[in-house]
């Protein structure tokens, strides 16, 4: 069957295309996507703007159109933070609905880390063991370790990318000053953090998501994409504190010219390099491994499983359910997963 999945992103709105069966990996077939930063369309209300919205409403007939034009058997539609925070995000939702009949689901960002975290369970497998993640988006940083094919925590902090850059770098390049209160903030926060996941010991991987990752582990050495998604990236702390103190000293522009970082993303990946290296420093490991799967991976693994759960004849005196993957949530430590 052929799904699509339309994420409502901070920086991009991107629909992705995959083909799978029950039991098999999704295969992408085809993406549309479009740059769409809708924080730069909030009044000093914290309201999305008309234009804003018209934009969003604009990029989602056209995804559905796209998804349809393609014979997509079925389509998801999913927003984080970019509309979570926003003071008038039910109405925003509520309008995309009757406008394009999509119905936005807005994802908390512990759903978030959790579910990307299921995804990238399912890129590495089982013999993984314990994993710890990392993801970068443009405004909140999710975390989230376990064992299992969910996290046992999943917290997520608004330590996003775009939103600190925003706060704490205007200059171009940023001053010396504002870089280090923005390193000791990034710290002050991710320090009532960590201690959240002590209690699970060391994990056997760590992993990063999000295209920060991905444009930082490039800068640092990593294969292109063009290489695919089977060659093993990994990103030395090393290496990032390097660049982090580069790319402190550049402007945008030159930012823009670096392997990875598109002319979009430049303004903002000073800040994802300073809470990479801190996430690092604090949680006391080396490196991370970038994985590939995402967040649209993990929707998508969810809304396959369902599928085939309800496909699939129970064994006689055996009930099969799903109803654990549509309730994602932090689970407190005492309670397991």
């Amino acid at each position: 069957m052929r799904l699509g999945v339309l994420d409502i992103g901070s920086n991009t709105v991107h629909l992705l295309l995959v083909d799978a069966q029950p039991g098999a990996r999704p295969v992408p077939f085809a993406t549309h996507k479009r740059p769409l930063q809708l924080v730069s369309y909030l009044d000093g209300d914290g309201r999305i703007s008309r234009a804003g919205q018209d934009e969003l409403i604009g990029f989602v007939q056209e995804a559905r159109e796209f998804a349809t034009s393609h014979r997509a058997e079925d389509f998801l539609a999913f927003c984080t933070s970019a509309i979570r925070e926003s003071a008038n995000g039910g109405e925003v939702l509520a309008r995309v609905c009757e406008e394009t009949g999509v119905d936005l689901q807005e994802l908390s960002g512990d759903q978030e880390a959790a579910v990307t975290f299921q995804a990238v369970r399912r890129w590495y497998g089982w013999a993984s063991e314990s994993i710890l993640n990392f993801d970068i988006g443009g405004g909140s940083f999710e975390m989230a370790m376990g064992t299992d094919e969910l996290p046992e925590v999943a917290l997520s902090v608004q330590l996003g990318a775009g939103r600190l850059t925003r706060e704490w770098l205007r200059g171009d390049p940023p001053s010396a000053k504002s870089v280090s209160a923005l390193r000791r903030h990034i710290r002050a926060v991710l320090r009532e953090s960590v201690p959240q996941f002590a209690h699970l010991g060391t994990p056997h991987l760590v992993t990063g998501t999000s295209k920060t990752f991905r444009s930082l582990a490039r800068m640092a050495g990593a294969a292109p994409s063009a290489a695919g998604p089977f060659v093993r990236r990994e990103l030395r702390l090393v290496d990032l504190s390097l660049w982090a103190r580069r790319l402190a000293a550049m402007s945008i522009e030159d930012r823009a010219n670096l392997d990875g970082v598109s002319e979009l993303r430049a303004p903002q990946v000073l800040a994802g390099a300073l809470v990479a290296e801190s996430a690092l420093e604090l949680f006391g490991v080396s490196s991370v491994e970038i994985c590939p799967w995402a967040l649209r991976e993990g929707v998508l693994l969810r809304r396959f499983d369902a599928k085939m759960f309800d496909a699939v004849e129970p064994l006689p005196g055996a009930r099969l359910g799903h109803a654990e993957l549509d309730s994602v949530r932090r689970v407190p430590a005492h309670e397991g997963v």
